[in-house]
């Protein structure tokens, strides 16, 4: 310490740590995962077996991407605000990509890709409109709604007879997706409230 130097002050805070670079791997691999929807939504409407199962390592490899660079913005230090906001969009726009194309084909009810697709939409525009209060990170509900609809929408790519499987994890998904969607809306309303306190 330089002699003459004001020394620490008991009991005060650290300085916080510097914020995360917008620029890294894990925003990259977030911005993969959407440039991949396109690529995936024309595979799947192409005739053949094994456009289907290109269809369905185009819709993997995507999904990966969204396990990887989650895990890499926490054990790295590189959470940012736009990852925050980025990632959840990245997995609506797979996730709605992948319904309405199924849909469209004639192999998913419509009204199944409505109820998920008004949810997700909903809370995407609800992270927006309370954003200036904070922003509202994924829950451990909201990670097992994504990976059920992964799940989900995996057995209906793929070719063959799976149909009760299909059933049993699209039905799964769409109960969670109900569940954490209004599990949101409480946690974006308190998030409101303490801002109008905070006022």
């Amino acid at each position: 310490m330089i002699a003459g130097a004001p020394g620490p002050v008991a009991g005060s805070s650290p300085d916080p740590p510097p914020s995360a670079s917008v620029y890294n791997i894990a925003n990259a691999l977030t911005l993969v995962r959407i440039a991949l929807v396109p690529l995936f939504v024309w595979t799947l409407f192409l005739d053949g077996t094994g456009w289907r199962l290109a269809s369905f390592g185009v819709f993997a490899a995507a999904s990966i991407t969204d396990k990887i660079d989650g895990d890499l913005a926490r054990a790295r230090g590189l959470v940012t605000d736009f990852g925050k906001i980025a990632d959840p969009i990245a997995d609506k726009a797979l996730i709605g990509a992948a319904l309405v194309s199924l849909s469209v084909m004639g192999e998913l009810w419509w009204w199944v890709t409505a109820a998920i697709m008004v949810r997700e939409i909903g809370i995407t525009v609800l992270r927006f409109v309370v954003i200036r209060r904070g922003v509202i990170p994924a829950s451990k509900g909201g990670k097992l709604k994504t990976l059920l609809q992964v799940f989900a929408i995996g057995f209906y790519i793929l070719p063959g007879p799976l149909d009760p499987l299909r059933w049993a994890t699209m039905g799964a998904a769409l109960a969670v997706t109900v569940v954490t969607g209004a599990d949101y809306l409480v946690r974006a309303w308190r998030l409101w409230r303490s801002g109008d306190g905070a006022s």
